[in-house]
């Protein structure tokens, strides 16, 4: 996999050469004409960026992602994080050097983004069934030996597209599926054995696919973090194994996926998919988890969810804030900041206020952290915010928010400035990151 890292790096260096100009919210007028790679050796300081911004701490993201590395070794997982997180392939290449398997996704569009940035195996959690699209992957596969790929199916049907659209393509390279579990009311996913059953005797089937494994995701069978909850991921998660077991002397690859895990209940699939990890018979089973939110956690619904609360994952910190300034207090009691729906993340949560940053006329910056101050509404480009009796804000003050729920964060930036530390008390811009979404 190494030499097609190579490749993901080319893609970042073009991508951090290139000249910088209006078309990115992020981008300061003294920055226009200069490359990502200018701006981040400038010194440029948190203080001059305007406001609303989103930035990523970049002490944070290398703690997480040593942090998660040494929790998936020791618990023998295989991690092939959700890219759809933050659809940026400069963070894919950090995940990959930190000992990702793969880089997974959630459609067609983002596997396009996936395999033109270089990503050398890539997961599609879902359905693709688009028969041009799966034309114009049987292309990349038969033209590219070193590219892997696989995806999901969960009905009869769905075998029966993808393999008509293959055979009409040519397609010379059989395309790895895992059959996926569901549950009731839940999203894709076959509901019952039998019917998954029915699902790989159809991939059996079909000279263009190969039967790889079994895929679920445990995160849509309970959302709040309850013992209720816990055992119904619990009992999904026994449903996945039973079908993997089902399926051990018909596989027909030398290596079988078993995946689950999202960010919320990746220990549970720790303790219940690890245990199917090794060889039995002439197959071997490797467990992979797609937790995506970890590289950057939250201060929001994964602080509060996260595995480690539990005393049963790695400790993750925040690596996302969005800074916003205080441009009008009207009324006793509330202060209004320049940061809205189009700039927040407001779908599992909205954000909280942490700290202000205040610059004085002689350019010196203060800081206090804020306490009792809550951001109680957003419109498209105002935030509403609810003081204390002492709060310190005035009109001007820059404050950091804490976010929740990084999937609905990234895709509001097309670029994002990384810092060196969001806590300094002269934070610096060390680098940029572009998504693509």
């Amino acid at each position: 996999m190494s030499t097609r890292i190579d490749e993901l790096e080319a893609t970042i260096a073009r991508e951090r050469s290139k000249p910088l100009s209006w078309g990115d919210k992020a981008v300061q007028p003294e920055w226009y004409g200069r490359s990502i790679d200018e701006v981040s050796t400038s010194g440029a300081s948190l203080d001059g960026l305007s406001t609303p911004m989103m930035t990523l701490d970049r002490g944070a993201i290398d703690d997480n992602l040593r942090t998660m590395s040494e929790w998936c070794a020791q618990s023998h997982l295989s991690l092939a994080p959700h890219g759809k997180t933050t659809m940026t392939p400069a963070l894919w290449h950090d995940q990959l050097g930190a000992g990702a398997w793969a880089i997974t996704v959630a459609n067609e569009p983002q596997l396009r983004v996936a395999r033109g940035a270089g990503v050398p195996r890539v997961i599609v959690a879902n359905l693709f069934l688009r028969p041009a699209g799966l034309a114009w992957l049987a292309a990349e596969l038969d033209a590219d030996p070193g590219f892997e790929f696989m995806c999901w199916v969960d009905s009869v049907e769905a075998v029966q597209i993808m393999d008509a659209a293959l055979t009409a393509a040519g397609a010379q390279r059989r395309v790895p599926v895992l059959v996926e579990v569901g549950h009731t009311h839940s999203r894709t996913g076959a509901r019952s054995l039998d019917e998954a059953l029915s699902v790989a005797d159809a991939v059996a089937s079909a000279p263009t696919l190969a039967l790889a494994g079994v895929s679920g995701f445990e995160g849509t069978v309970a959302h709040e973090i309850t013992e209720e909850g816990i055992a119904l991921v619990d009992g999904f998660l026994n449903r996945m194994v039973e079908l993997h077991r089902a399926l051990l002397e018909r596989y027909e690859v030398p290596e079988a996926v078993l995946s689950a895990g999202g960010s919320a209940y990746f220990d549970r699939v720790a303790e219940i998919l690890g245990a199917e990890s090794g060889t039995r018979g002439m197959v071997s089973t490797r467990i992979v988890i797609r937790s995506g939110a970890y590289i950057v956690h939250d201060d929001g619904y994964y602080r509060e969810s996260t595995p480690f609360t539990r005393g049963t994952g790695p400790e993750l910190r925040s690596a996302m804030h969005v800074w916003a300034r205080v441009i009008s207090m009207p009324e006793p009691g509330i202060a209004y900041l320049d940061a809205g729906k189009r700039d927040l993340p407001f779908d599992e949560g909205l954000p909280e206020l942490q700290l202000m940053r205040r610059s004085d006329p002689d350019g010196e910056t203060t800081t206090a952290p804020l306490a009792g101050h809550e951001l109680f509404a957003t419109n498209d480009q105002h935030s509403h915010v609810r003081l204390p009796a002492d709060s310190p804000l005035r009109v001007g003050d820059v404050v950091r928010l804490g976010l929740s729920h990084p999937c609905t964060a990234f895709d509001k930036w097309s670029l994002i400035p990384v810092l060196n530390d969001s806590s300094a008390d002269s934070p610096v811009v060390i680098d940029l990151v572009r998504t693509y979404f």
